[in-house]
């Protein structure tokens, strides 16, 4: 058995907005997909151990101590190593300039001398296959490595062959400059060209850093705003538009469990809420590429909408286990492409129309494409108006009439009611009127527990969920409204473990998986945004600074959070938590969100 990963908060994220790596706090890259965030696995020791691909930068010395930073708003990874010797740095980052899939790990001596060890362990597809590594007479570089159809070529430090390894010593003194770098390519076109890594650096940086200068944003924990602002850029696919929910697969929502899901696609409701995000912090021309995205993806019968889709609008994401790959801490199976694919979720059109409505309040116009499609839409929820689904929470269980799910049907139909009567827009708005409150009197009789004060999980129901707090945020019923702040009392109540707040009770009949699972970050943001929107400013207060403080030192967070053990569960980072996170921000610095474009 070799070495374990790290714990999941000891990642560093690096991005060329077409893929991702996860860095170590010991230098290894333990996770890295070629040539999209969705592809198989050349690093994929994240969910195994070193013999599953990874490459690992480090002082040799096992005494060293390491400290990280990011590069101001950038994603280039700074890694200070200190010795008795001496004192150096590793910059790790992916260029973003270019149709290039590159890593580059520049060594720069500090003071004294520094001596690093360099480990390279190709496993291409999942480590399905070991490529075959070779040198090329006459060509500067270090190591070819083929399978199949992709290469990899590593510049850099001579490297020799040990134990399906490849390994390099490194000493670095003050003032010298080691460049390492990795490019994949297509197996059956010449090598690409070596990089200028100087100059690549540099235009990394004034890319990164120009973005998060045009982030409109004043307000209370600034800096944790920008860094997730920067994650959901790093999360968006530069060519296709595409926003995926997380850079990995698999980790698990319950260690040691089965709940391992692949997050590397793009939901149309985290992509819908993200670009509301984007819009409201000043970034127009995304939401247009966006709805560029999201038009292509849909584009054709309504009745074949999927709730989720691949990087560039894939529709076959078919789920399958990956044997090649034990898992997080042997938490198995790993599984490719998600089942959840095929699910009816019932309000993901309500949240394409919200996103829809926030583009044109932005000032987007509609085109001769954008604004038919829309109306396809509403006509195939009412066609489905009367349909149970599995929810937000992808219930792999019976379909049910899930209260969020119906009251996001309600503002779909809201949407296109306000599109007509005040964007002077075409479409039926007197039929949309009449089955949104047909849905409202549903909801405020079906959906609402008169007797205990609050709204349910689902009809039938005496549960509560913690999407019910997305309510008020759609503008169905205000913030301070007694059903609502009953519903909040219950979540309280039920749903709370250590101050944070579950998605549901996983042991109530609704959920079809065996395990349990920990509190849901964004769930927990949502709950700081109801909090500042109803007058407990303190509450909101002493939860966003406590969910802040749950971030790693970079300032990323992953999906749920295990308050027994102090560490970050399930995939990494999470686009719906930072998303939630910047949206809380707003709500604590009096900023009403989505609910105001009702009001």
């Amino acid at each position: 058995m070799g070495t374990m990963p790290s714990p999941i908060e000891d990642y560093a994220l690096l991005s060329s907005c077409r893929t991702a790596a996860l860095v170590s706090r010991e230098g290894s890259i333990d996770w890295f997909c070629v040539p999209r965030f969705d592809s198989p696995s050349v690093f994929g020791a994240l969910l195994g151990d070193e013999n599953h691909g990874c490459w690992s930068l480090r002082a040799s010395d096992p005494q060293a101590t390491s400290t990280r930073r990011y590069d101001g708003d950038t994603f280039i990874l700074v890694t200070r190593w200190e010795t008795a010797e001496g004192v150096a740095e590793v910059h790790d980052f992916m260029p973003i300039d270019g149709n290039r899939v590159d890593i580059v790990r520049r060594i720069v001596g500090i003071s004294g001398t520094v001596d690093f060890t360099d480990t390279v362990r190709l496993r291409f597809d999942y480590a399905r296959a070991i490529p075959w590594v070779r040198q090329v007479p006459g060509v500067p570089l270090t190591g070819l490595a083929i399978a199949g159809p992709h290469a990899l070529v590593l510049r850099g430090a001579p490297l020799r062959p040990i134990d399906h390894a490849h390994q390099a010593r490194i000493p670095v003194g003050a003032g010298e400059v080691v460049d390492l770098s990795l490019t994949w390519f297509k197996s059956h076109h010449e090598v690409p060209e070596p990089l200028d890594v100087d100059r690549s650096l540099a235009a990394t940086r004034a890319w990164w850093q120009d973005w998060a200068d045009r982030i409109h944003h004043h307000g209370p924990h600034h800096d944790s705003v920008v860094r997730s602002l920067l994650v959901l850029r790093a999360l968006t696919h530069e060519s296709t538009g595409g926003i995926v929910a997380a850079a990995t697969t698999s980790l698990p929502e319950d260690f040691g469990g089965s709940r391992n899901w692949d997050y590397r696609y793009v939901w149309l409701r985290d992509a819908a809420l993200t670009l509301e995000t984007l819009l409201e912090h000043g970034f127009t021309l995304a939401a247009e590429r966006w709805r560029g995205w999201l038009l292509r993806a849909i584009a054709g019968d309504p009745a074949d909408v999927q709730i989720m889709y691949g990087i560039a609008g894939e529709r076959d994401l078919a789920e399958r286990e990956i044997t090649s790959l034990p898992g997080y801490e042997g938490a198995s199976p790993v599984r490719i492409g998600n089942g959840a694919v095929d699910q009816y979720q019932a309000d993901v059109i309500g949240e394409v129309m919200v996103a829809l409505e926030a583009t044109r309040a932005a000032g987007v116009e509609e085109d001769s494409f954008s604004w038919p499609l829309q109306r396809a839409l509403l006509t195939q929820v009412i066609e489905w108006i009367d349909r149970p689904d599995h929810g937000i929470w992808e219930i792999r269980a019976e379909e049910r009439m899930f209260t969020h799910s119906r009251v996001m049907i309600w503002a779909a139909l809201d949407r296109g009611v306000r599109a007509v009567r005040e964007y002077g827009l075409e479409g039926d708005a007197e039929t949309w009127e009449k089955m949104r409150d047909r849905i409202r009197a549903e909801v405020e009789s079906e959906g609402y527990d008169a007797e205990r004060g609050h709204f349910v999980q689902h009809y039938g129901s005496t549960e509560v969920d913690a999407s019910l707090l997305l309510i008020s945020q759609v503008g169905f019923c205000a913030y301070d409204d007694p059903r609502m702040l009953g519903t909040v009392a219950e979540i309280e109540r039920t749903l709370m473990r250590d101050g944070l707040v579950r998605r549901y009770r996983t042991e109530s009949d609704v959920d079809g998986l065996s395990g349990g699972e920990h509190p849901f970050l964004a769930c927990s943001f949502w709950l700081v945004e109801q909090y500042a929107s109803s007058g407990r400013a303190d509450d909101a207060g002493a939860l966003m600074d406590r969910l802040c403080s749950l971030a790693n030192d970079l300032g990323l967070l992953s999906e749920e959070y295990d308050v027994e053990a102090g560490r970050h569960a399930g995939n990494t980072p999470q686009a719906l938590t930072h998303l939630a996170l910047v949206r809380a921000a707003d709500a604590l610095g009096g900023h009403a969100g989505r609910a105001a474009a009702r009001n």
